[in-house]
């Protein structure tokens, strides 16, 4: 089988090769071509990922060169690379995809899966990362940690916060999980030993298996009204878009807090400034916003009861560099006649894939 290899600023090239190396993944890759794609820094790479966001993986143009490296390759393996039907059509051989992100906004999934094309991702590839983050960001905005930086730095040593009276501690708090996937699993898990009650919501999720970890399933309805913190791990969809919108909002017990390290979609941003404006909610901690880079007469700059961070919960360098292991271990599941643990089309296994 022939393999292409995509790799870009954050994840070199040389990096995502791994994911035909060792395990003995070389007895079903044997020739490895590679490529860059566009985005050749931090910068460059943000505005990639927010038009395919916003258009898919039509929304950018394919590296210069790809489609004639590519179109009799078997296995292709990228990053933030759109893999499109154009592309496709140039890779009559194609058979496996395989995507260093959680998110499949770059691949045209239907396509692929219309075309017998398994496509594996690694949604818990910076699951560690955002979990972490996220537990910082609890943290931070109960306890006004970067607004008392930013006051410092301006010289001021700041004694009131919108909090004053009521600044918690975790152990005293319950903590609920919108979202029981990798990181909403490794959120809970790290918050036990913080001593809080945690109660998640998710459908998908039998209660069993929440109930099993140590926690209590809940609907989201009975979620939002009981917890002081809630914490969102949920990818966007056109089902999730505006979940929390300003029915939720008017629901949610006061004193509460929200902390968003997913998507910014999950959010109406209308309905939360509304809760802002009327301290319907304690404080916000938000890591994703509709607009990246955030502009600055954004509306969210007015409110002092907002942590903001610019989309940080996910960069470290594990969680780019640890993708290709995870990816040929779901590779080697596949070429040896198993189920992909994160597969995104399922149905293509009908098919032989051992080449």
């Amino acid at each position: 089988m022939k393999g292409v290899v995509v790799g870009d600023y954050l994840l070199p090239t040389e990096i995502l090769k791994r994911v035909f190396q060792g395990d003995g993944v070389e007895s079903y890759v044997n020739i490895v071509s590679t490529t860059d794609f566009i985005a050749k820094d931090r910068t460059e790479i943000r505005t990639v990922w927010r038009l395919l966001e916003q258009f898919g993986p039509s929304g950018v143009p394919l590296p210069d060169g790809l489609p004639a490296l590519a179109h009799d390759a078997e296995v292709l393996a990228v990053q933030i690379c759109p893999v499109n039907k154009a592309l496709m059509n140039q890779c009559p051989k194609l058979k496996v995809i395989l995507s260093a992100r959680g998110g499949l906004e770059n691949i045209d999934l239907d396509e692929a899966t219309n075309r017998g094309i398994a496509v594996i991702h690694t949604p818990h590839h910076n699951a560690q990362a955002v979990a972490e983050y996220t537990i910082g960001l609890m943290i931070s905005e109960t306890r006004n940690i970067a607004r008392s930086h930013a006051a410092m730095k301006q010289g001021i040593w700041c004694e009131a916060y919108p909090n004053t009276n009521y600044i918690p501690e975790l152990n005293e708090l319950k903590i609920g999980i919108v979202g029981y996937g990798q990181t909403g699993r490794l959120v809970a898990r790290k918050l036990s030993g913080f001593d809080t009650e945690i109660v998640v919501a998710d459908p998908f999720v039998p209660a069993k298996e929440i109930e099993k970890d140590g926690y209590k399933a809940v609907s989201l309805e009975e979620l939002i009204t009981t917890v002081d913190i809630i914490s969102l791990h949920v990818r966007l969809t056109p089902a999730t878009k505006g979940m929390f919108g300003f029915k939720e909002f008017s629901m949610i017990k006061p004193g509460a807090y929200i902390i968003n390290t997913a998507r910014s979609g999950l959010i109406d941003e209308n309905a939360m400034l509304s809760a802002l404006r009327e301290s319907r909610i304690a404080g916000i901690a938000l890591d994703v916003f509709d607009k990246e880079p955030l502009p600055f007469d954004s509306p969210l700059l007015s409110f002092n009861q907002l942590t903001l961070t610019n989309h940080r919960a996910g960069d470290t360098r594990n969680s780019y560099w640890n993708a290709p292991n995870l990816m040929r271990e779901q590779f080697i599941i596949l070429q040896t006649g198993g189920r992909p643990h994160f597969i995104a089309n399922p149905e293509v296994l009908k098919k032989k894939w051992a080449g």
